[in-house]
Parts: structure tokens; sequence; C-alpha cells
């Protein structure tokens, strides 16, 4: 049978036992934080989505498409979840930038024994059939509390947007998980809405040499 590429190596293990080392999550962030450098980091003058200029450019999907970026953000993610004071009985994001990542924490909680059914907001309603924001309801308990997540944050517009769409629906969003913070005002807004986002990495973090 053959090892798993996402194996971690025998000095990854061997550093796990040793007083005072990094932990298995703490390496997952460094491992994803490379990942994220490397694949989503783009330099230079770009247009944001909210219509401000910025001297770079982080695609999350880029990292969450990957085979190792996907499994990275799942585990960190559904770690920080299960040991959370309050564990959502769903996991769901705006499409599509959370999309990869939603699927990521979804497969990973299956396989750690605490399923997480995902759900996806959409942009607008679909227009034809249900004419539903959401999909996935069916997997979901009414009523439910649930967590969202964000690839990038900016603004914060587009997972507020998230948000009403959930309440709407009769859900209780308890947190907000961000895989990079850019740091412009979008957690402070999210905050007065009585969500505190925790986010995995700022923009401090991909821009450090």
């Amino acid at each position: 049978m053959g090892t798993s590429r996402y194996a971690l190596k025998d000095e990854d293990i061997q550093q796990e036992k040793d007083p005072g080392s990094l932990s298995e999550i703490d390496e997952y962030k460094k491992r994803l934080l490379v990942l994220f450098k490397n694949k989503s980091l783009r330099k230079g003058k770009v247009r944001l989505r909210s219509g401000k200029w910025s001297d770079y450019y982080v695609d999350g999907k880029q990292t969450a498409l990957d085979p190792e970026g996907a499994f990275l953000i799942g585990k960190i993610l559904f770690e920080m979840i299960r040991s959370s004071s309050i564990v959502p009985k769903g996991i769901g994001g705006v499409t599509l930038g959370a999309d990869p990542v939603v699927t990521a924490v979804s497969v990973v909680s299956y396989i750690e024994g605490l399923p997480l059914p995902a759900f996806i907001i959409r942009k607008e309603p679909k227009d034809h059939g249900t004419g539903r924001w959401i999909e996935g309801l069916v997997n979901l308990t009414p009523g439910c509390e649930v967590a969202l997540v964000e690839d990038v944050l900016t603004t914060g517009g587009t997972i507020l947007e998230g948000v009403k769409h959930v309440r709407e629906e009769g859900f209780v969003v308890s947190s907000i998980y961000v895989l990079l913070d850019r740091e412009e005002g979008g957690k402070e807004r999210i905050m007065s809405e009585g969500i505190t986002p925790i986010c995995i990495f700022t923009k401090k973090d991909v821009l450090e040499d």
C-alpha cells in the first residue's frame, strides 16, 4: 500500500515529540502559508472588487483548489471549529471564493467523525425551480447554529450579505472563519454585527519575505 502524499514527513513527526516544538496545526499553518505565497499572492497594481486599488492581490481559490492546500485548509479550520466553545452543525460560505474551503472542511469533518454538512450561498437567487439563495439546506437541521467561511476578507461586504441570507432562513451564524484578513476594515465591520471573525493569516503574514 502506498504512502499518502499528505502524510507528515518523518522529521515533522519527530518534531511533534520534542518538547516545545510546534503543534501539528501550527506546522500545517506554516505549510499553508508557503502555498499561499506561492499560489495565491500576486504583487503589482490591481483593482479590487471594492473598487479600491491595491499593490497586491490574493486569490485564495488557487490555494484552496490545490490538493495539499485543500487538505491543510480543511484540517486547520476543522480543528479551530472543533475546539471552539460553540461547535456549529453546518459550514457554509458565499460562492465562489468559499466553495472549495467549505468542501475541504466538510470532508475533513466526516473523516474526523464530526460531520459538518456544507452549504453554499448564491450571489443571486436561483432563477428557476426553488428560487433559493442557499444550496444544501436539506442537510441542515432547521434553526441550527452554523459557521461561515471566507477565503479573503477585505471590506466584509460579501460575507455580511451571506450572514443576512442565512439568518433569513432561520439559522444562527455562530462564527466566521477567514483564511486571510487584508486588514482593511472588514473584521471591524463584521464585529459590529456581533460576530468576531477568526482569521488564519493577516496581510503582514503573506507580505513578509
